[in-house]
């Protein structure tokens, strides 16, 4: 591998809009909030009104549905992070009006819900989505309306956006660190398990490209529909094949199943590890703990994180939710991310979006993972990458750290083995 320099081209890299999410948005805007008198804002004009003392902002997350198990948390912390922020005095003076919306585990629900959220509840930016699918609806409703999102979930990169911030890891900072730690530890064949959607998938591209770079052979790879339940016909294939590790890029109540089975087929961490990029500490209490003792995840936040602020953060959080409620990654990295447009905000003196996107570059926020820092061209932020051990108390400890916070390289420009996969 050799690092080449970033390109700086970040956000001028636009996805296409889909026709059937502009649908969504035509049909969200006839119910903007508008004085009397005055004409509909057009696509590109903001509804927001900051003329009193509160301002209105959105979370959009899955509370019903597949993706539930792990969206709950990301919106209990939203919660939390606004009333640290009302606490503290606001944002520029004002006090947050949280309006929130199911998501559904369904990409067309977000898309309407974002619509809704940005053109009739008219708020100032929105946090929330897990999947990539979910991700990839709402990007072209906040690219046509002009909106903000902050996406804070790892996701499989390729990808970036004017009007995201994307609070999760990229895949230089979680995937290529997890495959780096595997090649260390003398790993020489992989299967790969995934959830059938864009994430998994396009994860697995670069995952493949990568071990035919590294002399590591993919010895199957097989993947289940989101909620999908029996997974003995994948299990016995995994066995079969007796690879070194499996790398597993299944979402939502799935690995409750594949763990389950896994170990039902006598499979174990010390005979054939997988390695997680999607299960933290809340899932493992539904996987139960006697299924996934000692497999490895990778993250750039666990609840055993040693920092102040992240002892703050985990006290603050029990005492609200409850001693048995974990912290994981995804939720921290939403309260980081509303503490980022809070910053944001106060650095531009503005709600107005252009300001906040100007004003974003080098933006920093002591977060529980550590001090992270806002790359201004392509809206994502720099992470220390972590590789953990779940133990028997069904916490994760960090095996393997990277040390310091790795740069957001979306696109894997600085890579020469990921030529092409962009």
């Amino acid at each position: 591998m050799r690092p080449r320099s970033l390109s700086r081209h970040g956000v001028t890299r636009l996805s296409t809009v889909s026709l059937a999410a502009l649908a969504v948005v035509a049909l969200s805007a006839c119910g903007a909030r508008v004085d009397s008198g005055e004409a509909a804002p057009t696509a590109a004009e903001s509804c927001v009104d900051t003329s009193g003392d509160t301002v209105k902002v959105g979370f959009l997350n899955s509370l019903s549905g597949t993706m539930a198990i792990s969206e709950q948390t990301v919106h209990d912390s939203l919660q939390l992070a606004a009333e640290e922020i009302n606490a503290d005095g606001g944002v520029l003076g004002k006090q947050l009006e949280i309006v929130s919306e199911d998501g559904q585990s369904e990409p067309t629900v977000f898309a309407e819900k974002a619509g809704k959220l940005i053109t009739s509840d008219c708020v100032a930016a929105v946090f929330g989505g897990w999947t990539s699918a979910s991700r990839k609806a709402m990007l072209p409703v906040f690219e046509a309306q002009d909106s903000l999102l902050f996406y804070p979930v790892q996701y499989e990169g390729l990808e970036s956006s004017p009007n995201i911030f994307y609070t999760g890891a990229t895949t230089n900072q979680q995937i290529v660190p997890a495959l780096d730690y595997l090649a260390e530890q003398g790993t020489e064949s992989l299967f790969l398990v995934g959830s059938d959607y864009v994430f998994p998938r396009t994860a697995n591209k670069i995952i493949n490209a990568y071990a035919e770079a590294h002399g590591i052979e993919i010895v199957g790879e097989e993947y289940a529909p989101l909620g999908h339940t029996d997974f003995s016909t994948i299990v016995n294939k995994v066995k079969s094949a007796d690879a070194d590790a499996v790398f597993n890029t299944l979402n939502g109540d799935s690995n409750v199943a594949f763990f389950k089975e896994y170990n039902n087929a006598g499979m174990s961490a010390d005979e054939m590890p997988v390695v997680s990029v999607s299960i933290a500490e809340e899932e493992i209490g539904g996987i139960g703990v006697d299924n996934i003792e000692g497999q490895l995840t990778a993250w750039n936040y666990y609840q055993t994180v040693e920092s102040p602020a992240n002892e703050a953060f985990v006290e603050a959080f029990k005492a609200k939710y409850g001693e048995d409620r974990p912290t994981s990654d995804p939720m921290e990295a939403a309260y980081t991310s509303l503490h980022l447009w809070k910053a944001m905000v106060e650095k531009a003196e503005s709600f107005a979006v252009a300001d906040v996107v100007a004003a974003a570059d080098g933006v920093t926020f002591d977060a529980p993972e550590g001090q992270v820092v806002v790359n201004g061209d392509n809206h994502h932020i720099a992470k220390t990458a972590l590789i953990g051990t779940i133990g028997e108390d069904g916490l994760i400890h960090t095996e393997w750290s990277s040390g310091e916070p790795i740069e957001p390289d979306p696109y894997l420009e600085g890579y020469d083995w990921a030529d092409g996969l962009s």
